[in-house]
C-alpha cells in the first residue's frame, strides 16, 4: 500500500500522484525512522530508507525532490507544509477533512491568525499569487524569519499553498489554496467525520496502529486520534485489539 518494495518503486510525479490518492496523505521526504507513508521511501522502493546526509548527490534523495517539485506545480494534489510542520500531499478527497480539523474558517482569522500571517494573506487575496521576494515587500513583512513563519502558519491553516518553485534564482510562487481547490476548501465536513477518515486512510495503509502512532503521524491529539478510531470500530471496519491499538477488521 505504502509502496516500500522495489517492484513498486515511484519513478514518476504521476506514480507519486496514484500513491497520494491511494494512501489519502503522505510525507514528502521523511524516511524510515518515521512513521507513515513517503514519497522518499516510496521512490526508493525498500522499507529501510535513509535519507543520506548529502542529498545533493545522492539519486535517490535528487529523484524524491524532482518529484516533489513536479506533483506541486501539476496541482493534482494538495501539497504544503501541514501536518507537523512537514512538507505533506494530501489527496483531493481528504482535503475537506484535514480542511475541518486544521483550517482556519474566515470569520476566525483576525483572531486565530498573526497579524504578519493576515498581512501576507491580504495581499494573496488582491494579487491571487506572487513570488516569495515580491510578496515580502507588499505585504510589509520584510524580515525573513517573521516572513518565514508567517507562510509556515498560513499553510498549517490551509489558506497559503506554494505552486511552483524555481531555483535560478530560487523562489516559490505563493497562491491560495482555495485558487486550487476551490471545491473541496468550499465542502463542509463534520469534525467527527473528519476524524474517522483520515483514522480510515491510515489504518488501510498501515493495517494495525499502536498507541498513540497515529497521533504522532498526524498531530492530532491522543483524544482526537482514538475519536477516529472508535468510529471506525462501531462500523466493523477496525477492531480493538488493546488500548490504542487498532487493526483492520479484515485481518481477523
Amino acid at each position: 500500500m505504502w509502496q516500500r518494495t522495489p517492484d513498486l518503486r515511484v519513478e514518476t510525479a504521476v506514480a507519486a500522484e496514484r500513491l497520494v490518492e491511494r494512501v489519502g496523505f503522505c510525507w514528502t521526504l521523511t524516511d524510515a525512522r518515521r512513521p507513515g507513508p513517503s514519497l522518499y521511501v516510496a521512490v526508493c522502493g525498500r522499507r529501510d530508507a535513509f535519507m543520506p546526509r548529502n542529498v545533493q548527490k545522492d539519486p535517490e534523495s535528487s529523484l524524491a525532490w524532482y518529484i516533489k517539485d513536479e506533483v506541486m506545480e501539476r496541482g493534482r494534489v494538495y501539497y504544503a507544509k501541514l501536518v507537523r510542520g512537514r512538507s505533506t500531499f494530501i489527496a483531493r478527497r481528504l482535503v475537506p477533512h484535514f480542511n475541518a480539523l486544521g483550517g482556519v474558517p474566515r470569520r476566525r482569522e483576525s483572531e486565530v491568525l498573526s497579524r504578519d500571517a493576515r498581512a501576507v494573506l491580504r495581499v494573496l487575496r488582491r494579487e491571487w499569487e506572487m513570488g516569495t521576494a515580491d510578496l515580502r515587500q507588499e505585504s510589509g513583512v520584510t524580515d525573513r524569519g517573521r516572513f518565514t513563519r508567517a507562510i509556515d502558519e498560513l499553510q498549517r491553516a490551509m489558506k497559503v499553498i506554494p505552486a511552483q518553485v524555481f531555483y535560478e534564482p530560487f523562489t516559490y510562487i505563493w497562491t491560495l489554496a482555495d485558487a486550487r481547490f476551490s471545491e473541496e476548501m468550499a465542502m463542509k465536513v463534520k469534525r467527527d467525520v473528519a476524524l474517522r477518515e483520515v483514522a480510515r486512510a491510515y489504518l488501510v495503509g498501515a493495517g494495525m496502529v499502536t498507541r498513540g502512532e497515529l497521533s504522532r503521524v498526524t498531530g492530532l491529539s491522543r483524544r482526537d486520534a482514538g475519536l477516529g478510531h472508535h468510529e471506525l470500530v462501531k462500523e466493523g471496519f477496525a477492531e480493538r485489539l488493546d488500548v490504542g491499538v487498532y487493526r483492520l477488521a479484515r485481518f481477523q
